[in-house]
């Protein structure tokens, strides 16, 4: 998918609140709204290069969005609302043969006390799928979350009932930047979060995740990584 045009480069100073970030642009101090709830505390830095989107419309307290950000040479999408639309896009242009065969493809359908991202269907057959962003790479392993995630593990549950029920279900973990080689629950920023996608594994979900190419004009699904899971204990 295209980013948006034109992206305005500026430099990280502080994050303000979770969705709420200072930055320099053209040597002047503005507001810019982080769309990613996670810490993301090894990518916002002050001093980072950074892109912004503007988004400025009646209602809105921050005139642009803070798309992208460049670490150690690598440029990385911080917007948790992308994995779904590379997802669908993937779908439905084939580009993942692994969820090809599908007629349908519904957004946001309630299943038990939670909404999925997607139900794929094609007659009787049905796919659940839930997709993850992912920013934080360490040593080449993409880990998430790196915060505590109480809906990520209602997702996994529901995802679990899913499997056990007769229908197919699949985790997604969108890795938003092109470094990772490898996937793997966080151990230390929700230890829970590794022991609820071991047993989703276990129920037979799906448990897949995928690196992104990213530049300053586009980003999309590419290599499939390996998973590490967790051993139980």
């Amino acid at each position: 998918m295209h980013l948006p045009f034109p992206l305005l480069q500026a430099q990280f100073l502080r994050r303000d609140n979770r969705f709420r970030a200072t930055v320099a642009l053209d040597g002047e101090a503005v507001a810019a709204h982080v769309p990613n709830s996670g810490r993301l505390g090894e990518l916002l830095l002050p001093g980072q290069p950074v892109w912004l989107v503007w988004r400025d419309r009646p209602g809105r307290r921050t005139p642009y969005d803070l798309v992208l950000v460049r670490y150690a040479g690598v440029l990385v999408s911080v917007d948790a609302r992308l994995p779904n639309r590379l997802f669908a896009e993937a779908c439905l242009s084939g580009c993942l043969p692994e969820f090809g065969g599908y007629t349908r493809l519904s957004s946001e359908v309630r299943r038990g006390d939670s909404r999925l991202d997607f139900l794929l269907e094609d007659g009787t057959r049905r796919c659940w799928v839930e997709t993850k962003s992912c920013t934080l790479v360490e040593n080449g392993v993409a880990l998430f979350p790196d915060a505590p995630t109480l809906r990520g593990q209602r997702h996994l549950y529901e995802l679990a009932r899913a499997a056990t029920a007769g229908d197919r279900a699949a985790v997604i973990f969108v890795v938003q930047r092109a470094d990772a080689i490898a996937f793997a629950p966080h151990p230390s920023a929700d230890p829970e979060f590794g022991k609820w996608l071991r047993a989703a594994a276990q129920a037979g979900v799906e448990i897949r995740a995928y690196r992104c190419r990213v530049d300053e004009k586009r980003i999309s699904l590419d290599a499939p990584l390996e998973i590490r899971m967790p051993q139980a204990g």
